[in-house]
């Protein structure tokens, strides 16, 4: 972070010779081999961190004429990326072929694999006349490229040639190997539609980051987004609601006659090209078609499929409020969201649904949901009753189970592992489901205990929707998740046995998020944090580190118009009161080295106001609280007006019993 001008300018200027930088907290790993010139370690700003980092001495520079040496198919199929983003940024001229000669770049295979690097890891080696990625497999390739391109300057991020950039980079030595197979994202297409070009827009991003697995919510409430031949509906009905902005969940019921034309859906020819997109950048894709609940779509569609009378009139949802969450977890339903465990329809429905989904996705996975399920429609229908009284169940728990267990073995039928969301556990689980652990740990850990396979995707480290920074300046949702938290994320719990810990992943649900720029603020940086706590080794976790180097790739981002979240440089207010009764309110940052500077008396400070540095007590009249910000002379905060009457709220409702 305190390196950040010092390393740029080195780096544009080029580097004079390459030096480790003892640092025993963050690097204990690395050997002492550079020579001693000065220089720091803020040239390099890798994210997610390398297994081991050598600095070498020297430096390499780009020559005008580049030549790539692919060897075989592998490399073959990972030369275009490098080829596409070095021609871009430079504008030189660049060849690649089998052949070795004098390659400027060489992407090779182990004659003999190396235990170690596994299918997607790799060793980086750059001299001063030739940079080398070796690896096992063409994923290696592929994440040994991603690497090359983070040690290059930032102009590599640029779509238009940049001849006059410093185009040099320092001489390392690095071996690199993922910690975690499953390293996710999760983007919801439901809540509001992203097109192909979108969803490949994201691809595009995730790979930056070493993430492997694109996790593909395609069916809920709002929007059915998948083609299934044979069931027209889905697509002419379900993926179609009333256009609504405002905060999604508050909206007024759409009036009749409100065109419902706002969505839209997959055919299953975008599905394979999108698919194949992810292939070849060595992304899977896993499936999500939710089910029992989240259905309204489904229902909308095919109201035959609900336990419910008159579900002929429900519509899909555009964001009104249908459920009651006051009592907890499972919520009360105002429609019946669900699909009927008790009719021979729906898995007859779902056969037809997973055997094109089965062969459209060749990953090994299906997620089929089993989330927030509410049942008090179930309890009231006779069907259920009867399924009950026959199949000898005793709780709503165990037909939701009972459900569970028939999709199990329908997706066991097409050749795929089903997985879903924790609450599948609830009523026993299906002898050969995954469990994707949502809410907290917990359900993992149980899974685990059961001798299940588990992704972990918790709330508390991991969901994207949330609130970055305060509520009172960033968009509203019920929860908040920081930068500093999200780096926590570990995901093999104390006393889980770690081999069925299949990795983690990141969750972006999108009821409020309405384009791709949004989806981008949402996921950068926080998606940073998840992918180095799914890749890097435990041990060489370290937060100031961390945002050092984050801050290295905001100007990365800045440059390839890549939007991203500057809330970590926000302050942090905790309010209470003193014994008389007056305000305290304390100040922090979650990022290092930062002054915060206020005002009351409405006016937009700057590093010549107060600076914060103990608990303040608004003034007696005092209406706005303004502070900002600033790292020395320059501000890094967004200016937030807190209004005093808001902290008076937060301090009263801090004091109520919970």
């Amino acid at each position: 972070m305190k390196n950040i001008i010092s390393g740029l300018l080195l780096l544009l200027l080029g580097f004079t010779a390459c030096k480790q930088q003892a640092d025993s907290a963050r690097q204990s790993a690395l050997p002492s081999t550079a020579a001693a010139t000065g220089e720091t370690d803020s040239a390099i700003a890798l994210i997610p961190q390398p297994v081991t980092v050598r600095r070498q001495e020297g430096q390499f520079s780009l020559p005008e004429t580049i030549r790539i040496e692919a060897a075989g198919e592998a490399g073959a199929k990972v030369a275009p990326f490098l080829q596409d983003r070095l021609s871009k940024a430079s504008g030189r001229k660049i060849t690649a072929s089998t052949d070795a000669g004098e390659a400027t770049f060489r992407l090779l295979l182990n004659q003999t694999p190396n235990a170690t690097l596994g299918r997607e890891g790799y060793t980086l080696s750059v001299t001063p006349t030739q940079v080398t990625i070796q690896a096992n497999q063409a994923a290696g390739l592929f994440y040994g490229v991603q690497t090359l391109l983070q040690l290059m300057p930032k102009e590599i991020e640029s779509a238009a040639a940049l001849q006059q950039a410093n185009w040099r980079i320092p001489c390392v030595e690095v071996t690199d190997y993922p910690r975690f197979g499953w390293r996710g994202l999760m983007l919801d297409v439901s809540r509001h539609f992203f097109t192909k070009q979108d969803v490949k827009q994201y691809i595009d991003q995730m790979v930056r980051y070493k993430y492997n697995l694109l996790h593909w919510h395609l069916t809920d409430d709002e929007g059915w987004r998948i083609q299934i031949n044979g069931l027209p509906k889905l697509t002419e009905v379900g993926a179609w609601n009333v256009k609504k902005t405002g905060y999604f969940g508050t909206f007024s019921p759409p009036a009749p006659g409100e065109p419902r034309n706002h969505g839209g859906f997959y055919t299953q020819e975008d599905i394979r090209e999108v698919v194949k997109y992810a292939q070849d950048r060595f992304v899977n894709i896993l499936p999500e078609i939710d089910v029992p609940g989240h259905s309204l779509a489904t229902i909308a569609s095919y109201p035959e499929l609900s336990c419910t009378p008159g579900a002929e009139k429900y519509q899909v949802r555009s964001g009104e409020p249908f459920m009651d969450w006051s009592h907890g977890h499972p919520p009360i339903a105002f429609v019946d969201n669900t699909l009927c465990p008790a009719n021979e329809k729906v898995y007859q429905f779902l056969d037809q649904v997973i055997t094109q989904v089965a062969q459209l996705f060749p990953f090994g996975y299906i997620h089929m949901g089993g989330d927030e399920c509410p049942k008090n429609f179930w309890q009231k229908s006779p069907a259920v009753k009867a399924l009950m009284q026959k199949e000898g169940l005793k709780t709503m728990d165990e037909v939701q189970s009972y459900f569970e267990k028939r999709v199990e073995k329908i997706v066991s039928a097409k050749g795929k592992k089903m997985i879903g969301w924790d609450e599948i556990l609830q009523g026993g689980l299906a002898p050969g489901a995954a469990v994707m652990s949502w809410r907290g740990l917990e359900g993992g850990i149980e899974a685990a205990r059961q001798g299940h396979e588990v992704v972990m995707s918790p709330t508390t480290f991991a969901y994207l929707d949330y609130m970055q920074g305060d509520p009172i300046i960033e968009p509203t949702v019920y929860a908040s998740l920081r930068l500093r938290k999200a780096y926590q994320f570990e995901p093999v719990p104390p006393g889980v046995e770690a081999k069925l810990i299949k990795g983690g992943q990141a969750n972006l649900w999108t009821e409020q998020i309405y384009n791709m720029r949004t989806a981008q603020y949402m996921t950068w940086p926080r998606g940073m944090a998840i992918a180095e706590s799914v890749w890097s080794p435990k041990e060489k976790k370290n937060w100031n580190d961390f945002f050092n180097r984050v801050e290295k790739h905001f100007e990365r981002l800045d440059v390839a118009e890549i939007k991203y979240s500057r809330a970590a440089y926000d302050p942090i207010f905790a309010v209470s009161r003193h014994a008389d009764k007056q305000l305290k309110v304390e100040l922090s940052t979650e990022v290092e080295g930062l002054d915060i500077h206020y005002s009351f008396d409405n006016s937009f400070p700057d590093r010549f106001y107060p600076r914060y540095e103990a608990p303040l007590t608004p003034p007696k009249d005092a209406v706005m609280l303004r502070v900002i910000t600033y790292r020395g002379k320059q501000p890094v905060g967004r200016m937030i007006t807190m209004p005093v009457e808001e902290l008076k709220k937060r301090a009263d409702a801090k004091q109520q019993p919970s």
